[in-house]
Protein backbone atom coordinates (compact mmCIF):
# COMPACT_ATOMS: atom_id res chain seq x y z
CA UNK A 1 0.00 0.00 0.00
CA UNK A 2 0.86 3.55 -0.82
CA UNK A 3 1.71 6.29 1.53
CA UNK A 4 1.37 9.57 0.19
CA UNK A 5 3.44 12.14 2.05
CA UNK A 6 2.94 15.60 1.21
CA UNK A 7 5.93 18.10 1.35
CA UNK A 8 3.14 21.19 1.48
CA UNK A 9 1.39 21.14 4.20
CA UNK A 10 -1.67 23.54 4.93
CA UNK A 11 -1.21 27.07 2.89
CA UNK A 12 3.12 26.11 3.90
CA UNK A 13 5.37 26.01 1.12
CA UNK A 14 8.51 23.76 3.02
CA UNK A 15 11.92 24.63 1.77
CA UNK A 16 12.94 22.22 -0.50
CA UNK A 17 16.50 21.09 1.57
CA UNK A 18 14.07 19.02 3.83
CA UNK A 19 13.50 16.42 0.83
CA UNK A 20 17.77 14.44 0.80
CA UNK A 21 18.73 13.82 -2.72
CA UNK A 22 19.27 9.91 -1.78
CA UNK A 23 15.53 10.09 -0.28
CA UNK A 24 14.90 11.07 -3.78
CA UNK A 25 16.62 8.64 -5.59
CA UNK A 26 15.66 5.74 -3.63
CA UNK A 27 12.71 6.07 -1.30
CA UNK A 28 9.99 5.29 -3.70
CA UNK A 29 11.99 1.72 -4.55
CA UNK A 30 12.79 0.23 -1.31
CA UNK A 31 10.65 -1.92 1.06
CA UNK A 32 9.68 0.07 4.07
CA UNK A 33 8.13 -2.69 6.65
CA UNK A 34 7.12 -0.04 8.91
CA UNK A 35 5.23 3.20 9.15
CA UNK A 36 6.07 6.53 8.64
CA UNK A 37 6.75 7.63 11.99
CA UNK A 38 3.50 5.49 12.69
CA UNK A 39 1.68 6.57 9.73
CA UNK A 40 0.08 3.26 9.21
CA UNK A 41 -2.57 4.81 6.42
CA UNK A 42 -5.04 2.34 4.95
CA UNK A 43 -6.41 5.15 2.80
CA UNK A 44 -4.58 7.06 0.08
CA UNK A 45 -4.86 11.31 0.62
CA UNK A 46 -2.82 12.62 -2.04
CA UNK A 47 -2.52 15.80 -4.48
CA UNK A 48 -0.61 16.48 -7.56
CA UNK A 49 1.10 19.43 -6.15
CA UNK A 50 4.75 19.24 -7.81
CA UNK A 51 6.57 20.15 -4.06
CA UNK A 52 5.34 16.69 -3.34
CA UNK A 53 6.68 13.13 -3.15
CA UNK A 54 5.86 9.70 -2.92
CA UNK A 55 6.94 7.60 0.07
CA UNK A 56 5.93 3.57 -1.77
CA UNK A 57 5.97 0.48 0.08
CA UNK A 58 7.38 -2.11 -1.96
CA UNK A 59 8.92 -5.48 -2.88
CA UNK A 60 11.80 -4.82 -4.78
CA UNK A 61 14.37 -1.37 -5.42
CA UNK A 62 15.46 -0.74 -8.53
CA UNK A 63 18.05 -2.90 -8.75
CA UNK A 64 16.19 -6.03 -7.05
CA UNK A 65 15.10 -7.35 -3.49
CA UNK A 66 16.73 -4.31 -1.27
CA UNK A 67 19.00 -5.65 1.75
CA UNK A 68 18.39 -5.16 5.40
CA UNK A 69 21.15 -2.86 5.27
CA UNK A 70 19.18 -0.81 3.18
CA UNK A 71 16.25 -0.68 4.22
CA UNK A 72 17.27 0.38 7.67
CA UNK A 73 19.08 3.28 5.89
CA UNK A 74 16.23 4.33 4.37
CA UNK A 75 13.98 4.46 7.22
CA UNK A 76 16.15 6.09 8.93
CA UNK A 77 16.49 8.30 6.64
CA UNK A 78 12.79 9.07 6.32
CA UNK A 79 12.54 9.24 10.08
CA UNK A 80 14.97 12.30 9.99
CA UNK A 81 13.02 13.83 7.05
CA UNK A 82 9.89 13.39 9.34
CA UNK A 83 11.58 15.23 12.08
CA UNK A 84 12.25 18.15 10.21
CA UNK A 85 9.25 18.35 8.29
CA UNK A 86 7.90 18.95 12.09
CA UNK A 87 10.05 21.36 13.06
CA UNK A 88 9.22 23.14 9.67
CA UNK A 89 5.71 23.20 10.93
CA UNK A 90 7.00 24.53 14.53
CA UNK A 91 6.52 21.08 16.72
CA UNK A 92 9.27 21.52 18.94
CA UNK A 93 8.27 18.00 20.25
CA UNK A 94 10.61 14.99 19.48
CA UNK A 95 8.96 11.95 18.62
CA UNK A 96 11.43 9.57 19.34
CA UNK A 97 14.63 9.78 21.27
CA UNK A 98 17.45 11.00 18.63
CA UNK A 99 19.21 7.72 17.33
CA UNK A 100 22.67 7.29 15.30
CA UNK A 101 22.70 6.72 11.36
CA UNK A 102 23.06 2.90 10.54
CA UNK A 103 26.47 1.22 9.97
CA UNK A 104 27.67 2.02 6.74
CA UNK A 105 25.37 5.18 6.27
CA UNK A 106 26.45 7.94 4.49
CA UNK A 107 23.88 10.72 2.89
CA UNK A 108 22.56 13.85 2.79
CA UNK A 109 22.16 14.20 6.55
CA UNK A 110 25.53 13.10 7.44
CA UNK A 111 27.06 16.88 7.83
CA UNK A 112 24.05 17.87 10.06
CA UNK A 113 24.70 14.77 12.64
CA UNK A 114 28.51 15.98 12.71
CA UNK A 115 27.52 19.45 13.38
CA UNK A 116 24.62 19.33 15.39
CA UNK A 117 24.51 18.88 19.13
CA UNK A 118 21.04 16.77 20.22
CA UNK A 119 20.43 16.05 23.53
CA UNK A 120 19.52 12.54 23.79
CA UNK A 121 17.01 12.69 26.90
CA UNK A 122 13.68 14.46 27.14
CA UNK A 123 13.47 17.94 27.34
CA UNK A 124 9.99 18.23 29.07
CA UNK A 125 7.60 15.76 30.53
CA UNK A 126 4.85 15.78 26.99
CA UNK A 127 8.72 14.87 25.32
CA UNK A 128 9.14 11.82 27.53
CA UNK A 129 5.54 10.61 27.70
CA UNK A 130 5.72 10.87 23.46
CA UNK A 131 8.86 8.93 23.67
CA UNK A 132 7.46 6.27 26.29
CA UNK A 133 4.19 5.75 23.85
CA UNK A 134 5.60 5.12 20.65
CA UNK A 135 7.42 2.07 22.25
CA UNK A 136 4.15 1.26 24.56
CA UNK A 137 2.27 1.20 21.48
CA UNK A 138 4.75 -0.94 19.46
CA UNK A 139 4.27 -3.77 21.71
CA UNK A 140 0.57 -3.39 21.94
CA UNK A 141 0.03 -3.60 18.15
CA UNK A 142 2.00 -6.75 18.60
CA UNK A 143 -0.74 -8.10 20.87
CA UNK A 144 -3.72 -6.69 19.27
CA UNK A 145 -2.92 -6.43 15.52
CA UNK A 146 -5.37 -4.06 13.40
CA UNK A 147 -7.16 -7.22 11.30
CA UNK A 148 -8.73 -7.96 14.73
CA UNK A 149 -9.50 -4.41 16.09
CA UNK A 150 -11.24 -3.29 12.26
CA UNK A 151 -13.50 -7.11 13.29
CA UNK A 152 -13.62 -5.55 16.61
CA UNK A 153 -14.87 -2.49 15.94
CA UNK A 154 -17.30 -3.59 13.41
CA UNK A 155 -19.17 -5.22 16.18
CA UNK A 156 -19.18 -2.09 18.38
CA UNK A 157 -21.93 -0.61 19.59
CA UNK A 158 -22.70 2.71 17.73
CA UNK A 159 -20.37 5.32 18.82
CA UNK A 160 -22.58 8.89 20.84
CA UNK A 161 -22.82 12.64 19.61
CA UNK A 162 -19.69 13.92 21.57
CA UNK A 163 -20.03 17.56 19.70
CA UNK A 164 -24.07 17.05 20.12
CA UNK A 165 -23.78 16.74 23.49
CA UNK A 166 -21.83 19.71 24.32
CA UNK A 167 -23.93 22.01 21.66
CA UNK A 168 -27.26 20.76 23.75
CA UNK A 169 -25.68 21.47 27.13
CA UNK A 170 -24.19 24.46 26.40
CA UNK A 171 -27.66 25.94 24.88
CA UNK A 172 -29.66 24.40 27.95
CA UNK A 173 -27.45 25.71 30.62
CA UNK A 174 -26.21 28.67 29.04
CA UNK A 175 -22.45 27.66 30.58
CA UNK A 176 -20.02 26.33 28.59
CA UNK A 177 -20.37 22.31 28.38
CA UNK A 178 -18.44 20.40 30.80
CA UNK A 179 -16.35 17.51 29.80
CA UNK A 180 -15.77 15.60 33.22
CA UNK A 181 -12.51 13.88 33.26
CA UNK A 182 -11.90 10.58 35.28
CA UNK A 183 -8.37 10.81 36.61
CA UNK A 184 -6.32 9.31 39.49
CA UNK A 185 -3.14 11.34 38.99
CA UNK A 186 -0.79 13.48 36.69
CA UNK A 187 2.90 13.81 36.11
CA UNK A 188 2.65 17.49 37.91
CA UNK A 189 0.29 17.20 40.81
CA UNK A 190 0.59 13.12 41.59
CA UNK A 191 -1.89 11.11 42.90
CA UNK A 192 -5.04 13.59 42.90
CA UNK A 193 -7.76 10.48 44.80
CA UNK A 194 -6.38 7.48 46.79
CA UNK A 195 -9.77 6.14 46.66
CA UNK A 196 -9.79 5.73 42.98
CA UNK A 197 -13.75 4.12 41.84
CA UNK A 198 -13.54 5.08 37.87
CA UNK A 199 -17.32 4.08 37.41
CA UNK A 200 -18.56 5.62 40.77
CA UNK A 201 -16.80 8.78 39.47
CA UNK A 202 -18.32 8.59 36.34
CA UNK A 203 -21.70 8.40 37.14
CA UNK A 204 -21.42 11.18 39.72
CA UNK A 205 -20.21 13.38 36.76
CA UNK A 206 -23.18 12.29 34.87
CA UNK A 207 -25.72 13.03 37.76
CA UNK A 208 -24.14 16.40 38.27
CA UNK A 209 -24.70 17.64 34.43
CA UNK A 210 -21.82 16.96 32.54
CA UNK A 211 -22.28 16.93 29.38
CA UNK A 212 -18.98 14.73 28.17
CA UNK A 213 -17.04 12.47 29.99
CA UNK A 214 -12.95 12.46 29.18
CA UNK A 215 -11.03 9.33 30.47
CA UNK A 216 -7.26 9.06 31.14
CA UNK A 217 -6.14 5.98 29.02
CA UNK A 218 -2.53 6.31 30.10
CA UNK A 219 -0.93 4.23 33.06
CA UNK A 220 2.44 5.03 33.22
CA UNK A 221 2.26 8.77 33.97
CA UNK A 222 -2.00 9.23 34.76
CA UNK A 223 -2.34 5.50 36.68
CA UNK A 224 -5.50 5.35 33.74
CA UNK A 225 -6.10 2.73 31.76
CA UNK A 226 -8.35 1.31 28.91
CA UNK A 227 -10.09 -1.16 31.51
CA UNK A 228 -11.64 2.07 32.81
CA UNK A 229 -13.01 3.39 29.61
CA UNK A 230 -14.70 -0.16 29.02
CA UNK A 231 -16.06 -0.56 32.79
CA UNK A 232 -17.66 3.17 32.40
CA UNK A 233 -19.22 2.61 29.12
CA UNK A 234 -20.61 -1.07 30.36
CA UNK A 235 -21.81 0.36 33.69
CA UNK A 236 -24.63 2.19 31.52
CA UNK A 237 -23.00 5.65 31.42
CA UNK A 238 -24.57 7.75 28.77
CA UNK A 239 -22.17 10.59 28.64
CA UNK A 240 -19.90 10.43 25.70
CA UNK A 241 -16.50 9.66 26.33
CA UNK A 242 -13.29 11.06 24.92
CA UNK A 243 -10.21 8.60 25.08
CA UNK A 244 -7.64 11.11 26.73
CA UNK A 245 -4.80 9.39 24.93
CA UNK A 246 -1.50 10.28 23.38
CA UNK A 247 -2.26 9.45 20.20
CA UNK A 248 1.39 8.99 17.84
CA UNK A 249 -0.49 6.31 15.55
CA UNK A 250 -3.39 5.94 13.76
CA UNK A 251 -3.60 2.18 15.18
CA UNK A 252 -4.65 3.72 18.59
CA UNK A 253 -7.42 5.56 16.66
CA UNK A 254 -9.07 1.89 16.03
CA UNK A 255 -7.85 0.73 19.71
CA UNK A 256 -9.65 3.69 21.06
CA UNK A 257 -13.15 2.86 19.19
CA UNK A 258 -13.11 -1.03 20.33
CA UNK A 259 -12.57 0.06 23.70
CA UNK A 260 -15.84 2.50 24.11
CA UNK A 261 -14.36 6.00 23.06
CA UNK A 262 -16.88 8.23 21.25
CA UNK A 263 -14.21 10.74 20.73
CA UNK A 264 -10.28 10.81 20.82
CA UNK A 265 -7.83 13.40 21.65
CA UNK A 266 -4.95 14.72 18.63
CA UNK A 267 -2.26 17.10 20.09
CA UNK A 268 -1.06 19.35 17.35
CA UNK A 269 2.19 19.64 19.50
CA UNK A 270 3.25 16.23 18.46
CA UNK A 271 1.57 15.78 15.34
CA UNK A 272 2.36 17.23 11.93
CA UNK A 273 0.02 18.91 9.65
CA UNK A 274 -0.87 15.44 7.45
CA UNK A 275 -1.32 13.34 10.67
CA UNK A 276 -3.71 15.73 12.20
CA UNK A 277 -5.79 15.47 8.51
CA UNK A 278 -5.56 12.28 8.19
CA UNK A 279 -6.58 11.33 11.57
CA UNK A 280 -9.97 13.41 11.20
CA UNK A 281 -10.25 11.42 8.21
CA UNK A 282 -9.98 8.01 10.20
CA UNK A 283 -12.02 8.76 13.41
CA UNK A 284 -14.85 10.38 11.10
CA UNK A 285 -15.04 7.21 8.90
CA UNK A 286 -14.92 5.17 12.95
CA UNK A 287 -17.75 7.11 14.49
CA UNK A 288 -15.72 8.99 16.41
CA UNK A 289 -15.40 13.12 17.45
CA UNK A 290 -11.82 14.47 17.82
CA UNK A 291 -10.65 17.27 19.81
CA UNK A 292 -7.37 18.86 18.48
CA UNK A 293 -5.26 20.30 21.29
CA UNK A 294 -3.13 23.74 20.94
CA UNK A 295 -1.00 25.34 23.37
CA UNK A 296 0.32 28.75 21.48
CA UNK A 297 -0.60 30.81 18.45
CA UNK A 298 1.00 28.47 15.90
CA UNK A 299 -0.57 25.66 17.08
CA UNK A 300 -3.51 27.64 16.67
CA UNK A 301 -2.46 28.85 13.16
CA UNK A 302 -1.96 25.51 11.91
CA UNK A 303 -5.23 23.80 13.55
CA UNK A 304 -7.27 26.40 11.44
CA UNK A 305 -5.54 25.71 8.02
CA UNK A 306 -6.78 22.10 8.53
CA UNK A 307 -10.16 21.60 7.38
CA UNK A 308 -12.70 19.20 9.11
CA UNK A 309 -11.80 20.09 12.90
CA UNK A 310 -15.16 20.98 14.78
CA UNK A 311 -13.39 20.84 18.68
CA UNK A 312 -10.16 23.10 19.45
CA UNK A 313 -8.96 22.39 22.75
CA UNK A 314 -6.62 25.56 23.86
CA UNK A 315 -4.63 24.16 27.06
CA UNK A 316 -3.49 26.46 29.47
CA UNK A 317 -0.72 24.84 30.67
CA UNK A 318 2.99 25.37 28.89
CA UNK A 319 4.63 22.80 28.03
CA UNK A 320 8.17 24.18 28.73
CA UNK A 321 7.29 25.03 32.60
CA UNK A 322 3.92 23.43 33.47
CA UNK A 323 2.87 26.36 34.86
CA UNK A 324 -1.20 27.69 34.25
CA UNK A 325 -2.24 30.63 32.97
CA UNK A 326 -5.80 30.89 31.98
CA UNK A 327 -4.84 34.37 30.05
CA UNK A 328 -3.34 32.23 27.45
CA UNK A 329 -7.15 30.88 26.31
CA UNK A 330 -8.34 34.41 25.30
CA UNK A 331 -5.08 35.23 23.75
CA UNK A 332 -5.64 32.64 21.26
CA UNK A 333 -8.95 33.89 20.95
CA UNK A 334 -8.50 37.74 20.18
CA UNK A 335 -8.14 39.02 16.38
CA UNK A 336 -8.17 36.57 12.95
CA UNK A 337 -7.90 33.42 14.84
CA UNK A 338 -11.23 34.21 16.80
CA UNK A 339 -13.24 35.46 13.73
CA UNK A 340 -12.19 31.89 12.05
CA UNK A 341 -13.16 29.76 14.50
CA UNK A 342 -16.42 31.93 14.78
CA UNK A 343 -16.96 31.83 10.93
CA UNK A 344 -16.42 27.84 11.29
CA UNK A 345 -18.59 27.88 14.15
CA UNK A 346 -15.76 25.21 15.74
CA UNK A 347 -16.35 24.75 19.33
CA UNK A 348 -13.34 25.52 21.64
CA UNK A 349 -12.62 23.58 24.75
CA UNK A 350 -10.75 25.50 27.53
CA UNK A 351 -8.91 23.07 29.59
CA UNK A 352 -6.35 23.44 33.11
CA UNK A 353 -6.57 25.83 35.30
CA UNK A 354 -10.57 26.19 35.67
CA UNK A 355 -10.96 26.50 39.48
CA UNK A 356 -14.14 28.72 40.50
CA UNK A 357 -16.95 30.41 38.90
CA UNK A 358 -15.10 33.51 37.54
CA UNK A 359 -12.53 31.13 35.74
CA UNK A 360 -15.91 29.51 33.93
CA UNK A 361 -17.35 33.22 33.40
CA UNK A 362 -13.34 34.24 31.59
CA UNK A 363 -12.85 31.72 29.40
CA UNK A 364 -16.41 31.99 28.43
CA UNK A 365 -16.78 35.50 28.18
CA UNK A 366 -13.21 35.24 25.82
CA UNK A 367 -15.46 32.68 23.04
CA UNK A 368 -15.49 28.79 24.61
CA UNK A 369 -18.38 27.01 24.59
CA UNK A 370 -17.08 24.33 26.50
CA UNK A 371 -14.38 23.20 29.49
CA UNK A 372 -12.39 20.01 30.21
CA UNK A 373 -11.88 19.85 34.29
CA UNK A 374 -10.59 17.41 36.34
CA UNK A 375 -8.48 18.28 39.01
CA UNK A 376 -10.60 20.91 40.78
CA UNK A 377 -13.44 18.36 41.04
CA UNK A 378 -12.06 14.66 41.42
CA UNK A 379 -10.45 15.71 44.37
CA UNK A 380 -13.61 16.76 45.58
CA UNK A 381 -15.64 13.82 48.52
CA UNK A 382 -19.21 14.57 46.35
CA UNK A 383 -18.64 15.25 43.02
CA UNK A 384 -21.72 16.37 42.06
CA UNK A 385 -21.04 19.47 44.24
CA UNK A 386 -18.16 19.86 42.81
CA UNK A 387 -19.43 20.51 39.46
CA UNK A 388 -22.07 23.31 40.99
CA UNK A 389 -19.25 24.81 42.98
CA UNK A 390 -17.15 24.65 39.49
CA UNK A 391 -20.07 26.72 37.97
CA UNK A 392 -21.44 28.78 40.83
CA UNK A 393 -24.81 26.86 40.87
CA UNK A 394 -26.51 23.43 39.68
CA UNK A 395 -26.68 22.44 35.93
CA UNK A 396 -27.60 19.17 36.38
CA UNK A 397 -31.33 18.54 34.48
CA UNK A 398 -32.71 17.12 37.67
Amino acid sequence: MDALVPVQSAGQRLPLRLLSPSLHRCIGSVSIRRSVSGFAMDTRISSRSPSQFTIRSQQESLGGVASSSDVRIKEWEVDMYQNELAISQGIRIRRKPPSKAPLGYSGPFELRLLNGQVADSPSNILEEITWYKDHEVSRMKELNPLEALKKAVENAPPTRDFVGALRSAHQRTGFPGLIAEVKKASPSRGILKENFDPVEIAQAYERGGAACLSVLTDQKYFKGGFENLEAIRSAGVKCPLLCKEFVVDPWQIYYARAKGADAVLLIAAILTDLEITYMLKLSKKLGLAALVEVHDEREMGRVLGIEGIELVGINNRSLETFKVDISNTKKLLEGEHGRQIREKDMIVVGESGLFTPDDIAYVQDAGVKAVLVGESIVKQNDPEKGIAGLFGRNISQT
